[in-house]
């Protein structure tokens, strides 16, 4: 909204906004500030707000985890749907340090919006009727493959895409790459680039480490890559809302994965430095970095009240969303296995139930882990919930610089 009204003020009074606030280091910068001084001083008045409601955390029952229960017996009356401060502060950015106008800010904007919605009538059910467990697992799956699928849609296919590349506020986005070898004219070295669509540029299909997409998916292929786009965003939603179980470990874990993806996406959106570094230009990606950042400050923000012990948590509102926006972000930028690796963790939360589920049912009730998620089974183990923490966001560290490393390693 301010990129807009600066640019009104300019042409209409000819009145000079600096140039710095135009520029996407500065709106990530202020977009990861203003969501983190939001989350900050409206956190206290929020969690009283949610103390008044009687919006407690409900914990897994005696019979299922008799131990479970008794470790994290005392967060019983702890708030959660905490996630409605976050995605308010990271809306709150979005509008003020966003181009609106972008496709990349309507997108993000909508995965908020819906998969927030259904985190929040999740936390609704379980709340509010004694003894439920809130949405069932099947119809919360076919609602976030639903969202998928229309995101799929829009990058995948020409006639959808064509309908809407028309009008004003959501312009496709698209992709450059070079070609041949930079030719010399008047002693300036220029490169031979071709300008993909939205359509071919996400047909490529990259892996850390390798310059060079390793696989396009053309033809009937499209298939493939239509599954692999709703697996991600499908995925990364399920993952981060296992790994939210303990204090601070889904947002310390957020915090890092973001900035990762944000750091990609601020290199991609630069023509020059995408060249050097060997990775896709995708014009207006800086928008992905902005609304990033934001995710990052509104996760800090938040992991001031959610840090042990918690006095707020997320819930599913903020969990589904959040890896939501992860996924959709990753695919955007063709960076699926850096998201996979920056968040190994959630990667890991997410195989240790799968694991456990199919163990259980198919090897006569046998479990892999004393208890799934992975973060549970080191509690059964003795550590303390601190210790398996800080554990666990060193390992997430590790991963992430592995992630930024790929960038000079190719």
């Amino acid at each position: 909204m301010l990129l807009l009204l600066s640019e009104w003020l300019r042409d209409a009074f000819h009145i000079k906004i600096p140039a710095a606030f135009v520029y996407f280091s500065t709106r990530m910068i202020l977009a990861a500030v203003t969501s983190l001084l939001f989350t900050i001083v409206l956190g206290p008045r929020f969690i009283k707000k949610l103390y008044e409601l009687k919006i407690g955390q409900s914990i897994r029952g005696l019979e299922e985890c008799p131990l479970l229960a008794e470790l994290h017996g005392k967060k019983k009356d702890t708030p959660t749907m905490g996630g409605i401060l976050i995605l308010s502060s990271m809306a709150f950015s979005l509008i003020l340090w966003m181009d609106l106008r972008s496709a990349f800010t309507l997108i993000l904007f909508l995965t908020t919006f819906c998969l927030g919605a259904l985190g929040a009538r999740d936390d609704y059910l379980k709340l509010c009727y004694k003894n439920s467990k809130g949405l069932k697992a099947k119809k919360k799956m076919l609602i976030q493959t639903l969202f998928s699928t229309l995101v799929a849609l829009y990058l995948l296919c020409p006639g959808f895409t064509q309908a809407v590349a028309g009008k004003k506020f959501f312009r496709p986005p698209s992709a450059k790459e070079q070609i041949a070898a930079p030719q010399e004219t008047q002693g300036k070295s220029h490169p031979l680039t071709a300008t993909l669509d939205t359509l071919h540029y996400i047909e490529q299909f990259y892996l850390p480490f390798f310059k060079d997409p390793i696989w396009v998916f053309d033809g009937w292929m499209k298939i493939l890559s239509f599954f692999l786009i709703v697996f991600v965003i499908t995925g990364a939603s399920n993952a981060v809302n296992l790994t939210d179980g303990l204090d601070g470990l889904a947002a310390g874990c957020l915090v890092m994965v973001s900035l990762v993806l944000a750091l990609f996406a601020f290199l991609s959106n630069h023509f020059d430095l995408a060249r050097y570094l060997n990775i896709l230009y995708i014009e207006g990606s800086g928008e992905i970095a902005v609304y990033l950042f934001a995710l990052a400050g509104a996760a800090l923000g938040f992991l001031w009240y959610n840090g042990y012990p918690a006095q707020v948590f997320m819930g599913d509102t903020g969990s589904l969303a959040l890896g939501g926006i992860l996924g959709v972000s990753a695919v955007l930028l063709r960076r699926e296995v850096i998201l996979a690796i920056a968040g190994a963790i959630f990667v890991a939360e997410a195989l240790s139930v799968i694991l456990q589920v199919l163990s259980y049912r198919y090897r006569n009730k046998k479990r892999v882990f004393l208890i799934a998620p992975l973060h549970h089974h080191f509690e059964y183990k003795g550590w303390p919930e601190t210790k398996v923490v800080i554990r666990f966001w060193i390992v997430g560290l590790l991963f992430a610089i592995i992630a930024v490393a790929s960038l000079k390693f190719q």
